[in-house]
């Protein structure tokens, strides 16, 4: 597609994350001379959303937020921002969508990028809880670090034991909170990793002086005086000043159902990030898309895979042929604390954790289902992340022996099969 055949076309995406983002500059430099317009529900220029719960939510002065591109970038591309506007349906038959107030834009192409939402819990009580919030905006980031700071005592209940919950245990605790985690399944990480790795994290929050608690279902918050008490089911109470709800997330797929769009764990898209109406394309977390190398489909929860989407999309609304076809990566900060994951872990049969003789806090866990590495999980060990990297992409296999063997050196050619 031609920059001439573009140039009286309008695309339209809704959504102004990492994923909204990075296609709308994407789609320029891959030839589009139409319009672009970017809508967001957020009134904030787009910013980065990993830091939030990381290192933004322990500094000292948040009065800049980390914006993934200066607003002048979006003006010099000619990329208009309406923040602050919510979309309320798409009109796949006019192609046009409705927004809050009453207008409407037409489209030639629409990007669904709305990524997902917190989850609230129905927990007894939690409506009327007293500084409670989930952790996806910089509005929850400022809001939780002000009840922390205007709080006497500090004490904090986190429910959740995923990602989210220990990042923010770990950032709270820089500025001096009494954190309470409390985790619904016997281990934290249960979904994501093995025990091995849940065990590492366990131990790392707990020598941070964090009340690391798992088997503890919240079933009501009682709130009296604007001090929260969490009640589990096993008739143990916790005192809280701050909530944080950590629980997992709700795809926002809302807009894509009422427009009759293929929805299975999210919005269905094919290898070009293109769903069921050919003018509609999804990108980021929202979407449900088939990974090559894994022979599946799957839903991620990334800015790698949002990014990766975005160019794909990008390339083949300007007729270029690119398909997705990445191995998915994820990092967390937490403490002294960086963890680097690559591939995809479910399914797997056997684990290989390796401690390095020079530094226990330099490890990785080796996901194997029988001969084929699946993912790497790294812990202050760029090299295990780097080579599990590349081993996966290339479909090499491995003598298991020799990776046990932590007196060999982590190195391209080291666990190589002869």
């Amino acid at each position: 597609m031609s920059e001439n055949t573009t140039s009286n076309k309008i695309c339209v995406i809704i959504g102004a994350s990492h994923a909204g983002v990075n296609f709308a500059f994407s789609l320029r430099r891959e030839g589009w001379a139409g319009e672009i317009i970017l809508f967001d529900s957020d009134p904030e220029l787009p910013y980065h959303r990993p830091p939030l719960s990381k290192a933004y939510l322990s500094a000292e002065d948040n009065s800049e937020l980390d914006l993934l591109f200066p607003e002048q970038n979006y003006k010099s591309e000619k990329i208009k921002l309406s923040l602050g506007q919510l979309v309320v349906s798409i009109n796949k038959e006019s192609q046009s969508i409705l927004l809050s107030d009453g207008s409407e834009q037409a489209y030639d192409k629409l990007v669904i990028a709305t990524g997902a939402r917190p989850f609230i819990p129905p927990i007894k009580g939690i409506e009327m809880a007293n500084n409670l919030f989930p952790m996806r905006t910089f509005a929850n980031t400022v809001n939780i670090q002000n009840a922390i700071r205007t709080s006497e005592k500090k004490r904090v209940v986190i429910i959740g034991g995923g990602y989210i919950g220990l990042e923010t245990a770990a950032s709270l605790k820089k500025i001096g909170a009494e954190v309470i985690v409390l985790e619904r399944e016997k281990r934290v990480l249960e979904r994501v990793t093995a025990p091995e790795m849940s065990e590492f994290f366990t131990n790392l929050h707990r020598e941070n002086g964090v009340g690391l608690l798992t088997n503890k279902n919240v079933i009501a918050i009682e709130t009296s005086e604007g001090v929260n008490t969490v009640i589990c089911d096993d008739n143990t109470s916790y005192i809280a000043d701050v909530i944080v709800v950590g629980v997992g997330i709700k795809v926002n797929a809302e807009l894509a159902v009422k427009a009759g769009l293929d929805i299975e764990n999210g919005i269905k898209v094919d290898e070009t990030a293109k769903t069921s109406d050919e003018h509609i394309y999804a990108i980021g977390d929202c979407t449900f898309h088939f990974n090559p190398h894994y022979n599946r489909f799957i839903r991620l929860e990334s800015v790698q895979n949002a990014v990766d989407q975005a160019k794909v999309a990008a390339s083949a609304i300007c007729g270029n042929e690119v398909f997705y076809d990445v191995i998915p990566w994820f990092w967390s900060d937490q403490y002294d604390v960086k963890l680097q994951m690559v591939g995809l872990s479910q399914g797997y049969n056997e684990v290989i954790k390796r401690v390095e003789v020079d530094n226990e806090k330099c490890q990785s866990v080796w996901y194997f289902k029988d001969d084929e590495l699946l993912a790497v999980d790294a812990v202050n060990n760029g090299k295990a992340y780097v080579l599990g990297t590349r081993f996966i992409k290339a479909n090499q296999r491995l003598d298991k022996s020799k990776l046990k063997d932590t007196s060999i050196p982590i190195k391209p050619t080291s666990f190589l099969k002869e």
